[in-house]
């Protein structure tokens, strides 16, 4: 038999890496003499810097940056092994797990972090940037980024308006002048898998703002300061992006990446499929079995998440899917309708999370050694 292995990260628990290596482990004891070809995976989300890192054999970057309300933080991206792709995670520099609870602030949070990031590797000789948007802070549009790479907004006066959404409010031009010039020759691709518009009741306020601390009457606020921002941007960029659909995705910062730097947003699962040659792996081995998993598998799954794009590919091959999940969510059943085969979930009934996320390396392997792989799916 011939199985590949092409896990998300079990967020909060297991790298991606760390599931392969503990599933190729188990069928190993299990089946030996058998092939295992280990894909550690991701979708764009937590986990994709090192998922692309291993994939091409690059190298992780450390640098202390602006965090989402001022603080340095340690971030970390990646150059990719062809040493002109930098891959970043925005969460790492200007994300919400940052922030406790009781501090988040979407008026003040900042993405000057990111930009950060980017100037680093722009310095290092990228020309390619691939960005992962989720899990933001911030409710900026993307705003503090550009000042770190040399952009100024500026208030009727002409002077630097403060940073996050408060300064939005009183923004009056933008000044692109100063940008760094090598932004010209760089390409960006942005891994987003929400088509949420800039602005309105679909948009990054009233969507995304409440996890990011706000209260119901700061909504239309929020949404005012990304109006004002979208406005300027059409005067003085020359670009529309209020209700382009994916705009709203990170606080805005998808608009403001296509605004600025020309982005183009992609589905995240296509980007990391491209670098990593997922299908091509799976075209070479035509595998029995693919063995998937994420951390929670529920309705959301169908909507771009790993498991159910890796099982997509797989069924282009004629594999069997099976999918090891932490928990099973609301919904999960709709991922079978999708084509994954079987779904196991290593939560059992009256067992901790905290228990299950701590131990989850020792209840993936004995959840392989009991699997029927070929069987009627659970």
């Amino acid at each position: 038999m011939i199985f590949v292995v092409a896990p998300d990260s079990f967020k909060g628990s297991l790298t991606s890496k760390n599931v392969c290596d503990v599933v190729e482990q188990a069928l190993l004891e299990r089946f030996p003499g058998i092939t295992v070809e280990k894909v550690p995976m991701a979708d764009g989300g937590e986990g994709t810097v090192e998922a692309l890192i291993l994939a091409t054999g690059g190298k992780k970057q450390c640098l202390w940056v602006t965090g989402p309300l001022f603080d340095k933080t340690m971030a970390a991206y990646g150059i990719l092994g062809d040493g002109k792709t930098a891959v970043i995670e925005m969460s790492s520099a200007s994300g919400l797990p940052l922030i406790p609870a009781w501090r988040r602030d979407p008026y003040a949070a900042t993405t000057y972090g990111t930009g950060e990031l980017v100037a680093d590797a722009l310095k290092k000789g990228c020309t390619e940037f691939i960005l992962g948007i989720g899990g933001s802070a911030t409710n900026d549009g993307g705003a503090g980024m550009m000042c770190a790479l040399g952009a100024r907004l500026l208030d009727e006066n002409g002077q630097d308006v403060p940073p996050g959404a408060n300064g939005l409010l009183k923004l009056h031009a933008i000044d692109v002048s100063q940008m760094d010039p090598r932004l010209k020759e760089a390409r960006f691709r942005v891994a987003c898998d929400v088509s949420n518009p800039l602005c309105g009741p679909n948009g990054a306020a009233y969507i995304f703002g409440p996890q990011k601390g706000a209260k119901p009457d700061d909504l239309p606020v929020l949404d005012e300061a990304l109006h004002r921002f979208s406005q300027v941007i059409r005067r003085d960029l020359g670009k529309e992006i209020e209700q382009t659909p994916g705009a709203g995705a990170a606080g805005g910062m998808g608009g403001g990446l296509m605004a600025f730097l020309n982005a183009q947003l992609q589905h995240g699962f296509d980007i990391v499929n491209e670098v990593v040659g997922f299908e091509r792996i799976v075209e070479k081995w035509k595998p029995d079995v693919v063995i998937t998993g994420e951390g929670r598998m529920d309705a959301q799954s169908v909507m771009g998440k790993l498991p159910v794009e890796v099982t997509k590919v797989a069924k282009r091959h004629g594999a069997r899917v099976v999918a090891i999940v932490g928990v099973k969510g609301a919904g999960w059943e709709k991922c079978k309708e999708a084509g994954v085969d079987a779904i196991y979930e290593l939560k059992e009934r009256d067992m901790p999370l905290e228990y299950a996320m701590t131990n989850a390396s020792e209840l993936i392997h004995n959840k392989v050694m009991k699997i029927n792989f070929l069987g009627t799916a659970n």
